[in-house]
């Protein structure tokens, strides 16, 4: 039996997240409902910039695995920090949640990656990330025991932007299936698709990656379509396990090869900040999944975490997921 449910890889981020109204992003030059790459001076300018801030470690993949163990799930996470005020609380931060976190600290520049999200009171956010240490995150970070014991290794598409992280990927994707495992990939973000359409696609036809998470604007932006059905059949024909396409209060669909299976989203009193469903719906799929629930049933775990999370200001669970109606007789 595997040691962990899910291994999730990527950056290691610590998120600085403010309220703000549109008049702002226009003034500021941000892209709305984007996330955008800065370097260290945009990323002073922005901060510069904020109004009062609330600091909080997030990333993409470590938000999944936080939402992973809130459901009762046994996680571990890869991410590069540095060695650093950030760094600690990142550290810190993932281990107190339950999460086997051991990656090496960098000693010295660059520093810990930070994201500056704002939120306008259409509850979007528009990020704008400062890598830092994440783009150090390397082969020599991927502990093969850890690999070797995850059911499911997960990584983001944010993470095929530096170098070093693809091979530390590909590393870790070879371990996962010369142990019998899985992996796992979410796209992340629609321009991180255009990047790296490619790329992404061979993952998914070399049998690299095993399942496919997208939202409705990845899923278009891979098969270059304006037409869902379209994407939703092609996407069947290339992940080798399965798919899983949200598309916000509209739900999700399950891709099992020609099998579409439309699952519906659980409903929201208040949008306040969707900072975050797309990693949370992953942390429900992957516990059901994991726990070898029907997809349906797995897809409804991650409804109601998306759900959740998106009626708080930030990305990770501030109470424990299993509390939530319907998760527990879901998981039996």
């Amino acid at each position: 039996m595997p040691r962990y449910d899910v291994l999730t890889i990527g950056n290691a981020i610590v998120d600085i997240i403010s309220r703000t109204d549109d008049a702002f992003l226009v003034r500021a030059g941000i892209e709305k409902g984007a996330m955008t790459l800065v370097d260290a001076e945009r990323a002073l300018a922005i901060y510069a910039g904020m109004g009062p801030a609330i600091e909080m470690s997030g990333g993409s993949a470590g938000n999944t695995v936080a939402g992973l163990v809130s459901l009762g799930g046994r996680g571990a996470y890869f991410g590069k920090v540095s060695d650093d005020e950030l760094g600690r609380i990142f550290a810190h931060d993932i281990t107190a949640l339950g999460v086997h976190y051991a990656t090496a600290p960098l000693a010295g520049d660059p520093p810990t990656a930070r994201s500056m999200i704002l939120v306008t009171p259409d509850g979007e956010r528009s990020m704008n990330t400062y890598l830092g240490a994440c783009v150090e995150l390397s082969p020599d970070d991927i502990d093969e025991a850890v690999v070797a014991a995850a059911a499911v290794t997960y990584f983001e598409g944010y993470l095929w932007d530096p170098p070093l992280a693809k091979d530390a990927i590909l590393k870790a994707a070879e371990i996962a299936h010369a142990n019998g495992r899985q992996v796992a990939m979410t796209l992340s973000d629609a321009f991180c698709v255009h990047r790296y359409r490619a790329e992404f696609l061979d993952l998914m036809r070399s049998g690299t990656v095993d399942i496919v998470f997208a939202n409705e604007a990845e899923a278009l932006a891979l098969y270059e379509t304006q037409v869902l059905e379209e994407a939703l059949h092609r996407i069947g024909e290339d992940a080798p396990r399965l798919a899983v396409v949200t598309r916000g209060p509209e739900g999700c669909v399950v891709v099992t090869g020609a099998d579409h299976q439309a699952v519906p989203a659980t409903p929201v009193a208040e949008l306040v900040d969707t900072t975050g469903a797309g990693d949370l719906f992953a942390s429900g799929f992957l516990r059901g999944y994991t726990a070898r629930l029907p997809h349906e049933a797995s897809a409804r775990l991650g409804a109601i975490a998306a759900a959740h999370i998106i009626t708080q200001i930030g990305p990770r669970p501030q109470g424990s997921l299993m509390d939530l109606p319907g998760v527990r007789e879901i998981l039996g």
